[in-house]
């Protein structure tokens, strides 16, 4: 039987679950299935397709967006799914519970998930205990994306101190990683992105990376992943803070506060960020205006509403050269890192 059709059986019963509910079912099966050798038996793997990206080898361009996995308790299993990179977290430095239930929202005639889920993790260091402990970290895989953030309760002025404190911890366990200056979850963090305070964090970031780097003997980029909510004037700017500071790739895009395409929908005004297919043109974008700011001077890599492979070669398109997957998934199953995968090697 297909991963298609095993998917179309397993997903009504998914969905009468509550959306958060059903996210942890799904993980804690997919981990068993994964240790009894069973995954990749299931579900068929894209074909290689290889791309050299912030000087990293990705077997495939479709990776795994962060979020899924916060505590990276699953990366084996979601490895088996036949992502070209994997990429977990946010992570803080300090456990934290996230936003109080319920916090996770289905919307099925947009195809589209609001959350607010607020960071919820177990701390960076049961997070690193997590990466070391997975079989994907210690044989080498394929390319892990570590993705830190801040806590909730740490003031905005000292928000630097929370990143370099969780880059000191995963710098020497990732491929690379992801500084989260976009979630809509956490009190003025969006602030990050602007003027002064994008600078400050940058410089301070790209200081610890080239000590690390001597420290570690290995050179671990950074990328930074911004919101959609943006116009091209605020774009602009933040293309300029990442080329001055020699920032390694930028990931486009988190998720968006604007409700136009679900207006009027069950869940549709819920607080939090709104991900899946409404936010596609909005990723798509950000990522135009990016390639044109940026030229070839970083690479883009590209999230948001890829729900079938014609959305991945989309964003390829627009001038991304990689693609993530997150709310996808939810509604189309498995098979669509496949179906990602094939229209992107098709387009050559």
């Amino acid at each position: 039987m297909s991963d298609k059709f095993l998917y179309s059986l397993a997903r009504p019963a998914l969905f009468s679950m509550d959306a958060e509910s059903a996210h942890h079912f799904t993980l804690d099966n997919l981990k068993r299935l994964s240790r009894l050798g069973l995954m990749r038996a299931i579900v068929q793997q894209p074909k290689a397709d290889p791309r050299t990206v912030m000087g990293l080898l990705f077997k495939n361009p479709v990776g795994l967006a962060a979020g899924l996995d916060k505590d990276g308790a699953y990366i084996d299993a979601l490895a088996d799914l036949g992502f070209g990179s994997i990429e977990v977290g946010t992570v803080t430095p300090r456990a934290q519970p996230g936003n109080p239930k319920p916090r996770m929202f289905r919307l099925p005639a947009a195809h589209g998930i609001i959350n607010r889920m607020g960071f919820n993790n177990g701390g960076v260091d049961a997070f690193v205990a997590n990466v070391q402990s997975s079989r994907f970290y210690r044989n080498k895989e394929g390319v892990l994306g570590l993705n830190i953030g801040k806590n909730a309760d740490t003031p905005i002025e000292r928000a630097a101190d929370d990143y370099l404190h969780c880059l000191q911890k995963v710098y020497p366990y990732a491929s690379y990683v992801t500084v989260n200056i976009s979630s809509p979850n956490t009190k003025n963090l969006r602030q990050l992105q602007g003027g002064s305070e994008l600078d400050g964090l940058l410089a301070q970031l790209k200081d610890a990376q080239g000590r690390l780097a001597d420290q570690h003997k290995r050179y671990v980029p950074l990328a930074l992943k911004i919101a959609p909510d943006m116009d091209e004037e605020q774009v602009k700017n933040i293309a300029d803070a990442l080329v001055r500071h020699n920032i390694d790739g930028v990931i486009a895009t988190n998720t968006t506060l604007s409700r136009s395409a679900v207006e009027g929908m069950q869940h549709g005004a819920e607080a939090g960020g709104l991900s899946g297919a409404p936010v596609f043109e909005l990723s798509n974008r950000v990522i135009r205006l990016l390639k044109a700011e940026l030229g070839g001077a970083l690479p883009i890599i590209g999230v948001g509403g890829i729900m079938r492979g014609a959305d991945a070669k989309a964003k390829i398109d627009a001038g991304a050269q990689l693609v993530q997957l997150y709310s996808g998934l939810i509604y189309a199953g498995p098979a669509l890192v496949r179906d990602c995968a094939d229209a992107i090697r098709k387009q050559g």
